[in-house]
């Protein structure tokens, strides 16, 4: 007597889950590309200039065609000052009108830091990117630069904004860590800018080091303030000091740090020089910032605790990159999406 097939209730659970699982991987698939094309590829952020103008011009808010940097006739002409919306020791910025569109200019406030002013304006010119705040134009003469307007402002009050109302959907863990993808890929591009390795020495405590980016409306970072931007050139032995005055604090670097004890008074010529491995000892303190403590923030952190450990390394020379860094955050940010998306997949395997 022949056996009937086993075909029917054992091959169709089997079925049906492998056909759940491809579902599920598809939908995996999808979240990714919807996050990370989300995180990398959003609108005005082409790793190239801003817009499809060329150098020396920009296009603004819903303007179709691009402008040339606004000169100094232009910006006497055509700008109109609102309000004073911030002041730090090399300049002053004001919330102002251009063709209806909010735009900032900032003007020097101290003549004597005038070359910290015009060394900022030529970074500007020529770091004009994704990462950089864009230029509208400038007036060497009057000690102004035009730039394009933030209204969420730095990243010092990154925590209160995402306590409005409005942004309370964005004060989450995963929101969080693509700002810190944001701001080592901006570390990242100025350790290998066009104008070759340059340091972000305008860092020497948090606020501080957080006042030299803005948030955008569309939650990603830029850097806006490039006035402390020297640059490391190691085969001809140029390495940088970041000011001439002694730094304290476990913020910067062990090496930032005068290396000669109490008794030795400080003296600018005897300090030694570093490179940009400054930049990356600071990157745990600035990311623990942007985590905070939303739910899912410590499991983020566990997943950087190594990379971040390194960055700590007495050794500069033993310090990650900041390209492995942003590799490295790129890597958990899709490992936790994976996991977000398939919580039950282990089980299933």
């Amino acid at each position: 007597m022949e056996k009937p097939p086993r075909s029917g209730g054992r091959e169709r659970p089997a079925r049906e889950a492998l056909a759940a699982l491809l579902a599920a991987g598809l939908l995996l698939h999808a979240l990714l590309y919807l996050c990370l094309s989300r995180a990398y590829v959003s609108p005005g952020r082409a790793e190239a200039d801003p817009g499809p103008c060329p150098f020396g011009h920009f296009k603004l808010g819903a303007r179709r065609n691009c402008s040339p940097w606004l000169s100094c006739e232009a910006m006497e002409g055509e700008v109109r000052k609102l309000k004073r919306v911030g002041e730090g020791a090399v300049k002053k910025v004001f919330l102002s009108e251009w063709k209806e569109n909010k735009v900032a200019i900032s003007q020097l406030t101290n003549s004597e830091l005038k070359e910290d002013f015009l060394h900022g304006l030529k970074m500007l010119k020529a770091l004009q990117s994704k990462y950089v705040v864009r230029l509208l134009g400038y007036c060497e003469e009057q000690f102004t630069i035009l730039t394009e307007y933030h209204p969420l402002g730095s990243l010092r009050g990154l925590n209160e904004t995402l306590h409005i109302p409005k942004y309370k959907g964005m004060n989450t863990w995963h929101r969080r860590l693509m700002l810190a993808i944001d701001y080592v890929g901006i570390i990242r591009y100025l350790h290998s800018s066009p104008l070759g390795t340059l340091v972000m020495c305008d860092s020497n405590d948090l606020e501080k080091a957080l006042s030299q980016y803005l948030l955008t409306s569309d939650f990603h970072i830029l850097v806006n303030d490039l006035d402390a931007l020297p640059l490391v050139n190691r085969s001809a032995g140029r390495l940088v000091k970041c000011g001439h005055r002694e730094l304290r604090g476990d913020f910067v670097a062990p090496e930032q740090r005068w290396p000669y004890g109490e008794e030795v008074p400080f003296q600018d010529d005897l300090m030694p020089p570093y490179d940009e491995k400054t930049d990356i000892w600071k990157i745990p303190d600035v990311t623990n910032f942007f985590l905070g403590h939303v739910e899912g923030s410590d499991i983020v952190r566990l997943h950087l605790f190594d990379i971040h450990a390194a960055c700590k390394k007495e050794d500069p020379a033993e310090r990650p990159s900041a390209q492995e860094l942003l590799d490295t955050y790129r890597k958990v940010l899709t490992l936790l999406i994976r996991e977000a998306a398939m919580p039950g997949t282990r089980e299933m395997l």
